[in-house]
């Protein structure tokens, strides 16, 4: 016989079966406890680098040499570092304050660092979905940031080429390949310090102190230095610069120490500008900015004579602003008579302040409306009358490319043998977006877009050209430029400020509606 609960047990009863009875008053249900699941662990993406300190006037953390402890080939060993006294004082190497230290470990005129591999004391498993290689730090950004404003971290990475690493569970991107790393990783490579009680394991940062200087790549750098590890398992050595004095190391080698007084003060706020806005690139590896094309090339300070050191003095301070903000100063050497907008160049969003716009004295304004298609491109680069810089030696060039250069410098097996080359699309300026290579292997074609066109093809100096085929298996490009195209032409702030332009006419020349101002002071706005 079945028994008829009684009300409350009814209750009781038909609340048990539901899941929110582990809720509910009155059940001894109650008591039973939730089942827990443990969370998933997180895996890393990478080796854990503590970020730099907030970019300011007072030190830039600026890479002189990166991947040091990189074997060159599989069963080669990595090359040592040396490191000499530019004078008569020691070098002084020592733990950093932010390591175990700071402890001073040796005191030598040179300093020979060897590398070795360590185990770590568990494995480390790292996993990443990485999308690349980009030709450009802008275009990887630029795909960062559409993955940021889907919740998801991601990250820009230079481990050889510019990459976007992203986790695991990272939602996908429809036009953005992606490919996953996954590995366990049991060594670390370990600086090697040689002191007078023998060899000496160092697993933190370190910082290398100069009183006369570093001898470098043929020059003399100041420092303080850091020497730490990366994100990749190598390391890198820094140097801790003041901005200021990096402008010195850094203008001479952009746009030439003979320059016109306005044309170096227009690039020393140009260079100063770049340098905060873009101090962001190397978070990842725990610096702001590298020595080399990449970012600004920057060598011995030495190098500014007066003219350079008088340029920085005068606009001390300076940058440009957008909304309150340093703008991205990008420049090149010469735009072949048009500037480029910013999407021209890379895969980023528009810039108001960098537009697309012939560059000469009114007749070469009217004379060239744009947009710009093949044809007008073609007669474009047969003028130079009222340009602006037409004095550069890229302002024109030819370049001929063979279908076995070509395929060397593609390096795309599955392209088989090349038969032809053409353009797919230009922007405003007359610009090349989309070059499609044609071959007759399983991969019928590849298109090179924006930077990545220079990138694989070397030998063009811009992406300003026509291309004709100049019989079988050859084609002639014919161009102008020397650069992306995108902001201040060196060659053109040069030929301005011979015509009397001051350096902020020159500079609202090529970034209108820019604010000239001081640097903010608030980190928020760098």
């Amino acid at each position: 016989m079945i028994r008829t609960p009684s009300g409350v047990q009814r209750s009781c009863f038909i609340r048990s079966l539901m899941v929110l009875s582990l809720l509910t008053l009155g059940c001894r249900a109650k008591d039973v406890p939730s089942p827990l699941v443990p969370p998933r662990p997180v895996i890393p993406t990478h080796r854990g680098v503590a970020p730099p300190p907030a970019p300011s006037a007072q030190a830039l953390w600026v890479a002189l040499a990166d991947h040091l402890g990189r074997s060159p080939e599989p069963d080669a060993s990595p090359v040592p570092l040396q490191l000499t006294s530019a004078g008569p004082a020691p070098l002084r190497l020592s733990k950093a304050a932010d390591s175990d230290g700071p402890a001073e470990l040796v005191r030598a005129a040179t300093l020979l660092i060897r590398w070795r591999r360590s185990p770590l004391p568990a494995p480390l498993t790292i996993s990443r979905l990485v999308a690349g290689p980009f030709a450009s730090f802008e275009s990887a950004e630029r795909v960062a940031q559409r993955w940021r404003a889907k919740g998801a971290r991601a990250q820009v990475a230079h481990p050889d080429a510019w990459e976007v690493w992203l986790p695991a569970d990272a939602p996908p991107l429809p036009d953005v390949s992606l490919r996953t790393t996954t590995q366990t990783i049991t060594t670390v490579v370990t600086p090697s310090v040689q002191t007078p009680a023998g060899d000496r394991l160092e697993t933190g940062p370190l910082l290398l102190e100069a009183p006369d200087g570093l001898r470098w790549q043929g020059g003399v750098m100041r420092g303080p230095f850091r020497l730490q590890p990366d994100a990749y398992g190598t390391w890198t050595l820094l140097e801790q610069v003041p901005l200021e004095r990096y402008l010195e190391g850094v203008v001479p080698h952009e746009i030439g120490a003979g320059s016109p007084p306005a044309a170096l003060e227009a690039q020393a706020v140009l260079a100063r500008t770049w340098a905060l806005a873009n101090s962001h690139r190397f978070r990842l590896d725990g610096y702001h900015l590298c020595s080399d094309t990449q970012c600004q090339v920057y060598s011995d300070p030495r190098h500014a004579g007066p003219s350079v050191r008088r340029a920085i003095k005068a606009t001390e301070g300076q940058v440009l602003l957008w909304q309150g903000k340093p703008i991205s100063a990008v420049y090149h050497a010469s735009n072949g008579g048009v500037m480029a907008s910013a999407p021209e160049a890379w895969a980023m969003a528009p810039a108001a302040y960098l537009r697309s716009r012939p560059d000469g004295d009114a007749r070469w304004l009217s004379r060239w409306p744009l947009p710009l298609n093949s044809a007008a491109v073609n007669d474009l680069l047969q003028e130079a009358s009222g340009v602006y810089g037409a004095g550069h030696p890229l302002f024109r060039w030819q370049r001929t490319y063979s279908a076995g250069q070509l395929e060397k410098a593609l390096a795309e097996p599955g392209l088989g043998a090349i038969r032809g080359v053409e353009v797919l699309a230009r922007g405003p300026s007359g610009r090349v977006l989309g070059l499609r290579v044609l071959g007759d292997g399983p991969d019928a074609s590849i298109t090179l877009r924006l930077d990545a066109i220079r990138r694989r093809l070397r030998r063009l100096p811009s992406t300003l050209f026509t291309l004709s085929a100049q019989g079988p298996g050859l084609w002639r490009f014919e161009g102008g430029g020397f650069g992306h195209g995108a902001g201040l032409s060196q060659a053109g702030a040069i030929d301005l400020a011979r015509r009397g332009w001051t350096a902020e006419q020159i500079l609202q020349h090529y970034y209108p509606g820019t604010v000239l101002a001081p640097v903010p002071a608030s980190d928020e706005a760098l």
